[in-house]
């Protein structure tokens, strides 16, 4: 059984991108209360007294979009300077980075994910279900990489028909920069009529499209995710492909999640053994067992994925979007 180190804690639910692929329609969501929210001081006291101590060591900030947290710097600063952290990281939209990028890096943040699905404004703006966004997420990634996010994470999300048109130029990004794209394949979350219109595309079709232009060699970059890496001859940085729907890899998952509202999940699509922390702190359950209760979670991961979604009704275990659960 693989070690279960990486913890991805969504900050917030909200977003100021509204992704087709991360989001129902609008009119249809329904954003946490404040009061609903872990406060800093609980997500602190989580991680140092509960969450550290059962093994988890390698931490992902996400959202919603981790960035609209008012305190986020202060979040990264006091993370990166717990002993026991091996690694922090983030994963953005990028639209505040402009703004953001120093704070955070000279906070202790040292690795970024910024998604960037197209190159082409309008494509992007189809995409992210806001108009005239491109441009300042494009400064946000020239901020992000001239303080000096090292590595520097591209998350692309492959939609058929919309921006697969593009994995060649997007992979070309790798070519003169220390930029490493990573290919993702939609996924049955978030939106579901959307999946169920367009699919999803193998990433050994993505591979093949960029075999063909440039080649393929193996690569490294690091990292705690489920990415395949690879890297074009003589390129800079990497291309990288994360194929839950076409080349499952729940078998060697080394992630839980823990929502903005305290529960704790083994799985991003498989919501069975979820437990709320928020509601046990709040009501003043002893620390001890608060770690006991995550142990207990530990050992049942290994049955608690994708794989093993199914309720047993022919409908998936899971009701939440990606923007809820953290992506």
């Amino acid at each position: 059984m693989n070690r279960v180190d990486y913890l991805r804690i969504s900050l917030v639910d909200r977003c100021n991108f509204r992704c087709q692929y991360c989001m129902p329609d609008e009119a249809e969501l329904k954003f946490l209360a404040q009061t609903e929210v872990l406060t800093t001081e609980e997500l602190l006291h989580l991680l140092q007294e509960v969450l550290i101590p059962v093994g988890f060591t390698r931490f992902r900030l996400t959202g919603g979009e981790p960035l609209l947290h008012p305190g986020v710097v202060e979040i990264v600063q006091a993370i990166a300077e717990l002993p026991q952290v091996e690694d922090l990281s983030l994963t953005t939209n990028g639209y505040l980075l402009p703004k953001l990028a120093e704070k955070l890096y000279a906070a202790g943040l040292r690795r970024i994910n910024i998604s960037l699905d197209s190159l082409i404004p309008t494509t992007f703006d189809q995409i992210v279900g806001r108009r005239g966004r491109w441009q300042q997420v494009w400064q946000g990634i020239q901020a992000a990489h001239r303080v000096g996010f090292d590595p520097l994470k591209l998350n692309v999300v492959v939609i058929p028909g919309v921006n697969d048109q593009e994995i060649t130029d997007l992979a070309a990004l790798s070519l003169d920069r220390n930029w490493h794209i990573r290919f993702i394949e939609f996924m049955p979350i978030g939106n579901a009529d959307l999946f169920g219109q367009r699919g999803w595309i193998p990433s050994e079709q993505l591979r093949q499209q960029i075999r063909d232009r440039w080649g393929l060699t193996s690569g490294q970059v690091q990292g705690n995710g489920p990415a395949e890496v690879f890297q074009i001859p003589g390129a800079q940085g990497t291309v990288g492909f994360i194929s839950q729907m076409s080349e499952c890899f729940c078998d060697r998952c080394n992630r839980m999640r823990l929502s903005a509202d305290g529960w704790l999940r083994p799985c991003l699509l498989n919501e069975t053994g979820q437990l709320d922390l928020k509601t046990s702190l709040r009501a003043g359950v002893p620390t001890a067992d608060l770690r006991d209760r995550v142990r207990e979670l530990l050992l049942l991961k290994p049955e608690i994925n994708y794989k093993g979604r199914d309720s047993g009704t022919g409908e998936a275990a899971y009701v939440r979007t990606m923007s809820q659960i953290g992506g």
